[in-house]
């Protein structure tokens, strides 16, 4: 992939081993789960189609380690979307536009653990 948005591609992306949920900020609703993961954007396994090209407000809980899991708030821009293989999901890709320093600290510590699984 080259172009504007080929950077994004570059960034080490950890796979999600354990369901990790998603929730919308402005719904409070939990949107679906993490396929992969990383500090520029993030691969989610939803239950209904998000607005396609929309921007979100995401949140979630990443388990590092046997302590507290870190939170995660990220400002997310929908890039695209399909339909996966099991009924009524889809797989959708979005790129982060606003993330806080320490959301985005929590982010890097997670991708980087030890025995990590990497797409």
């Amino acid at each position: 992939m080259t172009g504007p948005h080929s950077e994004y591609r570059r960034a080490k992306r950890r796979r999600a081993t354990h369901d990790i949920a998603v929730i919308d900020n402005m719904t409070e609703q939990v949107v679906g789960k993490i396929g992969n993961l990383s500090e520029s954007g993030v691969l989610l396994i939803l239950s209904a189609q998000p607005c396609a090209d929309a921007l979100y407000q995401l949140r979630f809980d990443l388990p590092v380690g046997g302590g507290r899991p870190l939170e995660v708030e990220v400002g997310a821009h929908e890039l695209w979307q399909d339909d996966a293989a099991a009924p009524g999901q889809v797989w959708a890709g979005f790129r982060f536009i606003d993330v806080a320093a320490n959301s985005l600290e929590h982010i890097r510590q997670w991708v980087d653990q030890p025995g990590s699984d990497y797409v």
